[in-house]
């Protein structure tokens, strides 16, 4: 299909939907705590985001029936919600989209659930400057690779693994549009995209403290776990491309 170009009208939309997203994504934070159960988060998320105006994005994937992924731990992405609940000690990562006005939305973030160690935060610290270092590549004059290279500078620095297999995307009337989005830069891609006004992305840091191998759940068919069982942590904001620069939709 090709990259898709968003007028500022439509970017205008993708950002009122955005907001919306964040307003959701700020409540469910609050609510992630010892004993609350991923089912019981997921059907809040959906409640949250119907009173938005809005639709569940993920829910527009084909056999995937939740509003969320919720991973914990050792999760990576695509988490099916479970009935376990979760404990003190974990750290969780909720991945959701809004489908407002025709455009999707996407945001994630992971968080400690009561103490957590020092290195715990400073795992998830990393992630959140991942993030961040990427989004400020979205810009004209960029490509794909500098978004990739500035969230794999910022993982290893601070001794993590960029996931290999996982990637963000761009979004806008699909969930999951080109380009694709590496979390890391080896030059293995066919071509290195330009950034160009216009351009709504999904940029995630995937990454995990021990080995990138993963795995996926022979139960639910979705959940991607690590291999060596070592946490992993998951950011994500959707950003559109100005003539300005950056401008962060999902915040």
């Amino acid at each position: 299909m090709g990259i898709i170009i968003k007028t500022k009208e439509e970017i205008e939309i993708m950002r009122e939907g955005g907001q919306k997203l964040a307003k959701v994504k700020d409540k469910l934070k609050e609510e992630i705590r010892p004993g609350v159960v991923p089912l019981e988060l997921d059907r809040m998320a959906e409640g949250l985001i119907l009173e938005e105006g809005g639709k569940p994005s993920f829910k527009t994937v084909k056999n995937y029936y939740w509003t969320t992924c919720i991973n914990r731990n050792d999760g990576v992405v695509h988490g099916v919600p479970d009935n376990k609940p979760i404990e003190k000690g974990d750290i969780v990562s909720l991945d959701i989209g809004i489908l407002y006005k025709g455009f999707h939305t996407d945001a994630s973030f992971t968080v400690p659930v009561g103490e957590v160690r020092d290195e715990t935060k400073r795992f998830l610290r990393a992630g959140e400057e991942a993030v961040e270092a990427s989004i400020k590549e979205a810009r004209v004059g960029k490509k794909v690779s500098h978004i990739s290279k500035a969230m794999q500078e910022v993982l290893e620095r601070y001794g993590y693994t960029p996931s290999r297999d996982l990637t963000g995307h761009g979004v806008g009337r699909a969930l999951h549009e080109e380009p694709m989005i590496p979390c890391f830069w080896d030059g293995s891609l066919s071509e290195d995209i330009p950034i160009k006004v216009g351009m709504t992305l999904a940029l995630e840091a995937i990454y995990m403290a021990g080995k990138p191998d993963i795995i996926v759940s022979k139960e639910d068919g979705w959940t991607i776990s690590t291999r060596d069982g070592k946490i992993a942590g998951l950011f994500e904001e959707t950003v559109a491309v100005t003539d300005k620069g950056p401008l962060l939709l999902t915040a």
